[in-house]
């Protein structure tokens, strides 16, 4: 009998009992009496404890919480695979993800997070004390490269085997690698923009092997590059704000001198920069029309880096991963490669493809936190159920699902409209699309993320705050995701030019497609977000129509708004689009319903309580900076 009882032990010291693994303080109170004899029964043969200790060693229990499995992320995401099923029905592109699903579970995924947990250094001075300016990252960061190359995560945009639908496949593959990647899609970001750039301007000379390598699947011969345009004057604003000088050479070549705020992945092999090309008497033309584009190789043919000073490495909130620095370039050689004065409007490119792969970062981001919460829900129980079996739990998993989904089929839109127009398939509508929806994607996904990803980790309880459950990362890594490669801000007025430099054409081409994407048949049930949407464009049109009647600022102040408004009708009419396919599932017609029951267009209902109105912009500033009343 005594052998079945749990053993206590009780301390020497007068007051203080084990019990079950847990101490009980026990005073001489009537409730201690009461709690002594709920106790069992002392065993008469259990050692005691001799001498003066206070403490005895206790039990931490014999519950352990289920950790949440990452599976296959091909698999696990039935949209993806309705997507390609629709639009790419390969085997080939099906065998290839459900491959590299295996690979990024069971090899990738810890490398992502050995990339986290052993951050790149700044080794300055070699042992002798001379300069030399290495940054060491994790062997982990190298075999993300390798995987890069092997994989073709940028060659299959050059490639173009499955033609229009090449950079769809393409992105399908970046969504499912992210968020194991240890931020390394962002390289990826930039080697491809720069690809695109040279490939604009035209394969020749110096570029010749750079585009190579750029593009190769052989992981000796892959190149990444960086995008250097960041400096302290500078940000979004790169026309007033770049002050590096680019110095002519006599054979042709040009020296860079300047300072880089802002150097991601600084370990590249090449970069893309901008300049400032000086006459002879030291002369530059200012604004962005005094500004062209550089290419340079980071290093020397021994491995050393040529006219650059690593000044230090970005101590940042998240991307712990990659390496971020700030730059003295002193004498960087390098090559021009737009006509001088021209660098702004040949970059246009490298931001158009950058700002799609920060959007299916974004994406893949959401996607991620969903596929793990909801299998946690499977493993975490709470007042007597799992939580997969608590209705309010799974109304929240289900909205970050309709969001998800939502962001999803925007993002492989924008992704459809780039490849139609590498491959000449673009209409003029198309073209119009791709330049109005780009920036409204990634504005709208990049909040999306934070919000997702946020509540994501809420739904883990405590450990979405731990940091070794490598939880915390992701919220870290999503909030630059509003910030790179411009903010909300700065991206909704891009979306105001867009339409004055197009004279409103970018809008008649919205209207249109997503009009078209709602007339065609669809499922009787859908009848309520059709209607719906139907209903935000009248909306929207009503307001623009009014705002060209308004005082000059009454559209900025209504950017962001516009820019959301736009991203949610135009969801909205892809999921009902995508419901309606004749294999498409019940989930995807409900995922359209759930969307369209939010304020698609709440620009409308913004201007109708005054929001935009310009004479409270004093008002608004005397809120913002007001005094305390005692200095």
């Amino acid at each position: 009998m005594a052998s079945s009882l749990l053993l206590h032990r009780q301390v020497t010291r007068p007051g203080y009992w084990v019990h079950t693994g847990m101490y009980r303080l026990l005073s001489h109170s009537s409730s201690a009496k009461v709690v002594k004899r709920d106790m069992a029964p002392f065993p008469q043969d259990a050692p005691t404890v001799e001498g003066p200790a206070e403490f005895s060693r206790a039990g931490i229990g014999g519950f352990f919480q289920q950790k949440p499995v990452l599976k296959n992320p091909f698999l696990g995401d039935a949209l993806l695979q309705g997507y390609l099923r629709r639009h790419l029905p390969s085997e080939a592109v099906y065998s290839d993800l459900l491959v590299f699903g295996e690979r990024l579970v069971y090899e990738v995924d810890g490398w992502g997070r050995e990339c986290e947990t052993t951050p790149p250094k700044l080794v300055t001075y070699d042992p002798w004390g001379c300069r030399v300016d290495r940054i060491v990252t994790s062997p982990a960061w190298q075999r993300m490269k390798d995987l890069s190359a092997q994989e073709g995560l940028v060659a299959i945009g050059y490639e173009r085997t499955y033609g229009e639908w090449s950079r769809v496949y393409q992105m399908c593959k970046l969504y499912l690698f992210s968020p194991s990647s240890g931020l390394y899609t962002c390289p990826l970001a930039m080697t491809d923009g720069a690809a695109k750039v040279i490939q604009a301007l035209g394969v020749s000379g110096p570029t010749q092997e750079a585009f190579s390598r750029l593009t190769s699947r052989n992981p000796e011969d892959f190149w990444t590059s960086g995008q250097w345009m960041t400096e302290r004057k500078g940000g979004s604003d790169v026309g007033s704000g770049t002050e590096t000088v680019a110095l002519p050479q006599s054979d042709g070549t040009y020296r860079l001198s300047g300072f880089k705020w802002f150097t991601s992945a600084t370990d590249a092999d090449m970069t893309l920069t901008l300049g400032r090309v000086a006459d002879r008497d030291g002369r530059t033309t200012p604004g962005s029309r005094g500004l062209s584009l550089f290419y340079a190789a980071v290093r020397d043919e021994d491995g050393m880096v040529q006219g650059i000073e690593v000044q230090r490495l970005k101590d940042k909130l998240g991307t712990r991963q990659m390496p971020t620095a700030e730059l003295l370039l002193d004498g960087l050689p390098a090559y021009r490669l737009s006509e001088e004065g021209r660098g702004v409007a040949c970059i246009a490119n490298m931001l158009t493809l950058t700002r799609i792969h920060n959007s299916v970062s974004a994406v893949s981001g959401m996607r991620r936190v969903l596929q793990l919460a909801r299998d946690y829900a499977t493993r975490r129980s709470a007042f007597g159920k799992p939580l997969k079996d608590h209705p309010l739990h799974m109304q929240t998993l289900t909205r970050m699902e309709v969001e998800t989904r939502g962001a999803f089929l925007l993002v492989m839109d924008v992704c459809r409209l780039i490849g139609r127009e590498e491959t000449g398939h673009a209409s003029q509508l198309d073209t119009h699309l791709l330049r109005l929806l780009t920036p409204v994607a990634k504005l709208y996904t990049g909040k999306q993320a934070i919000a997702v990803i946020s509540e994501g980790l809420e739904s883990f309880g405590g450990q979405g705050y731990i940091e070794d459950t490598g939880l915390p990362a992701m919220l870290r890594d999503a909030q630059v995701l509003s910030i790179w490669e411009g903010t909300t801000n700065v991206l909704s007025l891009d979306v105001l030019r867009c339409i004055a430099r197009t004279s409103g054409l970018v809008l008649q081409s919205y209207f249109t497609h997503t009009q078209s994407l709602i007339a065609s048949d669809f499922l009787p049930s859908l009848s309520v977000a059709v209607r719906s949407v139907d209903s935000a464009l009248c909306g929207l049109r009503e307001f623009l129509q009014e705002a060209v009647l308004k005082p000059p600022g009454y559209l900025e102040l209504a950017a962001r708004d516009l820019a959301y408004s736009l991203a949610r009708i135009y969801i909205g009419a892809l999921l009902i689009d995508h419901a309606s396919w004749e294999g498409a599932s019940q989930s995807d017609a409900y995922a359209a319903l759930r969307w369209c029951e939010q304020e698609l267009c709440p620009v409308l209902s913004n201007a109708a309580t005054g929001c935009y109105n310009t004479e409270t912009l004093p008002q608004d500033a005397a809120l913002v900076y007001e005094a305390s009343a005692r200095q």
